[in-house]
């Protein structure tokens, strides 16, 4: 694991991002947002799930003005998807929005460019530049021969200097690319170039079993690098869902430092439990655990204390009975039908412990 890459910090919100600040999951609603009901209906079903940041396309102005009451019914911090209409941003920015996304080459001349750097710069609010493989120009792609990771670079520092040339550096970047390994390569460029916080994912991903694939390896990858500040993994989903992969990439990347991380074997000849229930079972009975708590769901006895040494908690199958063990430790033997009724409580017992002792 590479040391984390300190970038610049900005607030998107009462969000910090950037600058050592904990990666914040992002996602974004599918709703019209100018149907002001359903979108307020995602955005809290996004922020019960732990979305720390929630983007809305703003495709005209009536959708604009939606973002006024948005934001008063919102808990957390809104981003305005905005293309071309430089006007857009300006009345989200009047709104109160708390982050634009927007491309300062692609909405007109220096004025208004100025315009927008302006409203955002009085209000405190950041702009994400955000280039994919599909917004490069054709001068671009025509020098370097299609949306490669040169031509992604190329693309966001020319739109990063535009903001610059106002002395805007208020700002994220985002280079996503449809291809893996060319997004791996742009943002490992962009991070060696810039100290902006960058918004990591992979752009088209896909529906949610090949998306999510995608996302873990291309976003798992820059973040063992040390690459990355916030994240979105994009699947033709319901977006809840996006949130759920995110925290599952932090997890198995080790920077989620709360909820539970299950480790389970993949089965064998010597299982004699239903493993793969127990543990679907146990990873939903224990969704709303805080503690960061490694826990391990073994299919035998024979291997499953040692194999999981370094679970916090976990239970081995046998043949009737099973282990409850701790540590590596066999903690007590107990039948079959009691373990995952054990591991249940045991788990709240120690999240319980940990809650006291985060209030103490």
């Amino acid at each position: 694991m590479y040391d984390r890459k300190r970038t610049k910090r900005i607030n998107v919100g009462s969000v910090a991002i950037g600058g050592g600040a904990d990666i914040a999951v992002q996602s974004m609603c599918s709703t019209d947002t100018r149907d002001i009901a359903a979108t307020s209906a995602q955005i809290e079903a996004l922020a019960e799930a732990g979305c720390a940041i929630v983007r809305v396309a703003v495709p005209d102005m009536e959708a604009a003005r939606a973002v006024y009451e948005l934001k008063k019914r919102a808990r957390v911090p809104l981003v305005a998807d905005i293309h071309f209409d430089y006007r857009l941003a300006l009345e989200c920015a009047a709104a109160g929005i708390d982050k634009i996304r927007i491309n300062p080459g692609n909405i007109g001349d220096d004025g208004r460019v100025k315009a927008v750097a302006d409203a955002c710069r009085e209000r405190g609010i950041p702009i994400r530049i955000g280039v994919n493989s599909g917004s490069v120009s054709r001068e671009i792609l025509a020098k370097y021969g299609g949306p490669t990771p040169e031509a992604l670079v190329s693309s966001a520092l020319y739109h990063i200097s535009l903001l610059e040339k106002f002395d805007f550096d208020n700002i994220a970047v985002s280079i996503k690319s449809s291809d893996v390994r060319d997004g791996i390569e742009a943002y490992t460029r962009m991070s060696e170039i810039k100290d902006y916080p960058l918004h990591i994912g992979v752009t088209e991903a896909g529906t949610e079993r090949m998306g999510v694939i995608k996302s873990a390896v291309g976003i798992g990858a820059l973040l063992c690098r040390g690459i990355g500040d916030t994240i979105r993994v994009s699947l033709t989903a319901d977006p809840v869902r996006e949130v759920y992969a995110g925290y599952d990439i932090l997890r198995a990347c080790g920077l989620l430092r709360k909820g539970v991380s299950i480790v389970s074997c993949p089965t064998c000849g010597r299982t004699k439990i239903d493993l793969i229930s127990l543990a679907q079972r146990a990873e939903k009975e224990l969704a709303d655990i805080e503690a960061p708590l490694k826990v391990a769901i073994m299919g035998c006895v024979v291997n499953g204390p040692g194999e999981a040494r370094e679970a916090d908690v976990g239970i081995a199958g046998g043949d009737g009975v099973g282990l409850l063990f701790k540590k590596g430790e066999i903690v007590k033997k107990l039948p079959q039908e009691a373990l995952l009724g054990e591991l249940i409580a045991e788990v709240r017992r120690m999240d319980g412990d940990y809650r006291a002792q985060r209030k103490g």
